[in-house]
């Protein structure tokens, strides 16, 4: 095995299309990182075949911010210590729903708990029925695509480099940011070139990169204020073929940090 990379950053978003967590780490399973993606919010007005309420309809869901009001059971599963000890193949328990359980503030600073019927009404607003609005829950993130997503920090700083001024890294609401090692070879963008291989994430995570990431308008929207700058999804739509970052499926799940090694199998 060869490294390329490091692990720069690890993000995990509750609640999908709110805030994103920045996280010290994290626990990536099958179905994607513990705790992601794992509420959201449906709507009859978004498309039949996604019908998740996202920042999409409605910016300044960005801004609603999530919390585990129980951080030490959304860390990991609880019986994950012992499952990798006993033998492998064991498939460790997730935490209760209640252990798991989600507060949201809002941006003007109020706080509900994830399934008051009052954060609905206030996602609604007076544009929209509260009364269509569901919550969904799954411990399998409720992710676009695949289970897991990556980004190069090059492939950051070589988009702002295009574009003449920084560009803020949460608008890609990646898993997992990698910095490419010196020597690799790899710059940004470069993250194309590893669909189809495999990595080894740490001392024991495997993930297959089974896809490249097709970028809508979610990149335009700025995490702090909501506002949309379009210059971003044309740049990358122009110089890039609309691709920014990779998909990944979890071969052997486990727990990853930030500073790990990314290693080429």
């Amino acid at each position: 095995m060869t490294q390329i990379g490091t692990v720069a950053s690890l993000w995990r978003y509750p609640v999908k299309s709110m805030r994103g967590e920045q996280v010290d780490t994290a626990f990536v399973g099958y179905s994607g990182v513990y705790g992601d993606r794992l509420f959201a919010f449906q709507y009859p007005g978004s498309m039949a075949f996604f019908p998740y309420f996202t920042g999409r309809e409605y910016q300044p869901l960005l801004l609603y911010t999530p919390r585990f009001r129980y951080p030490e059971h959304a860390r990991q599963p609880v019986s994950w210590a012992e499952a990798e000890s006993t033998s492998v193949g064991i498939t460790p328990l997730y935490s209760a729903p209640a252990q798991l359980a989600v507060d949201v503030t809002t941006p003007d600073g109020t706080s509900f708990a994830i399934d008051d019927e009052a954060l609905i009404q206030h996602l609604a607003g007076t544009e929209r029925d509260a009364g269509q609005f569901t919550l969904s829950r799954s411990d399998r993130a409720m992710t676009d695509c695949r289970p897991l997503s990556l980004i190069a920090n090059q492939t950051i700083l070589q988009l702002s480099e295009e574009l003449g001024r920084p560009v803020d890294a949460r608008r890609f609401r990646a898993n997992i940011y990698i910095d490419w090692c010196e020597g690799s070879g790899l710059d940004g963008f470069a993250e194309s070139k590893l669909v189809e291989r495999r990595l080894r994430i740490g001392d024991k995570v495997v993930i297959s990169i089974v896809a490249r990431d097709g970028r809508c308008a979610m990149i335009t929207y700025d995490p702090d204020s909501g506002a949309a700058d379009p210059s971003i999804l044309r740049q990358v739509t122009k110089a890039h073929e609309r691709i920014a970052g990779v998909y990944a499926a979890v071969l052997v799940e486990g727990l990853i940090y930030p500073g790990d090694a990314v290693e080429l199998i």
